[in-house]
């Protein structure tokens, strides 16, 4: 019998002695998260171009995006048809669904000047983060291939080498302005939003975009033909026609940018 008490007490020093050189006890020990890494800092730059300082006849440039998805007939044809001047960012993914409205812009360059939106329509901030729900470029790297596909892509269906980027989102961090000017790019901010994006509705995309002012820069979207916000655009364009306004092109009027998009 003293035996069995000896042998059991032995097992239980032999178990406690286990347990005290780390066999992990059934409770987990609770682990402090990691920290997040702080959010980028982004911009939203404005960009303005040269007042005429002409009463009744106000400057203004009229840039539309061509993101995604189909040409906005509506505006492109309001363009040709009235022959208002305007500088188009395209991306290489909108190029290659959309031949025929490519071939409307080759056919008339004193019209269209057309410009970098990048390659894949990822915001151009080099560090990763996301903006409106789409994930930045997220490096330096990234950053760069967006501007240079873009860029390729555009050479190779035949449009001069361009000289401006509007990135996806038009929101940047600092460092990646610094990039993408050390590319040689100039970076086009704005200073009238015109259709939020082509999410407005018709009658406040008429309202915002004609209430552009002398030096103004109006941004739009070419993309959406199932929107409202073209109808809004048409309507627009024809109204700032008829007040006497002077449209121009990015490469034909002297610009100031902030944020040091052009310097």
């Amino acid at each position: 019998m003293n035996r069995i008490l000896l042998a059991s007490a032995f097992l239980l020093v032999s178990i406690s002695a286990a347990f005290a050189d780390g066999i992990p006890s059934a409770v987990p020990t609770a682990v402090s998260p990691a920290p997040k890494a702080p959010a980028p800092k982004l911009v939203e730059p404005h960009l303005q171009i040269a007042r005429s300082n002409i009463a009744g006849h106000a400057r203004i440039a009229l840039t539309f995006d061509a993101c995604m998805g189909q040409a906005d007939e509506r505006i492109l044809s309001t363009l040709v048809r009235e022959r208002i001047p305007a500088t188009i960012f395209v991306t290489a993914r909108w190029l290659k669904r959309n031949p025929a409205a490519l071939a409307v812009f080759l056919q008339n360059p004193d019209l269209f000047e057309l410009e970098n939106h990048g390659q894949n329509h990822i915001p151009a901030v080099d560090t990763p983060t996301l903006v409106y729900g789409i994930a930045s470029a997220g490096s330096p790297q990234a950053v760069r291939q967006e501007v240079e596909g873009g860029a390729a892509a555009m050479v190779a269906a035949g449009i001069p080498a361009p000289h401006w980027f509007r990135g996806s989102t038009a929101k940047y961090d600092l460092s990646a302005i610094g990039e993408i000017r050390a590319m040689g790019y100039r970076i086009a901010g704005y200073s009238v939003n015109g259709d939020g994006g082509s999410l407005l509705g018709a009658v406040i995309t008429e309202k915002r975009i004609a209430s552009a002012k002398d030096g103004d820069v109006v941004i739009s979207h070419v993309n959406q033909p199932t929107h409202a916000a073209g109808e809004g655009v048409a309507k627009a364009l024809v109204d700032l026609k008829a007040k006497g306004t002077e449209f121009v092109r990015l490469e034909d009027v002297e610009d100031t940018g902030d944020d040091k998009t052009t310097e």
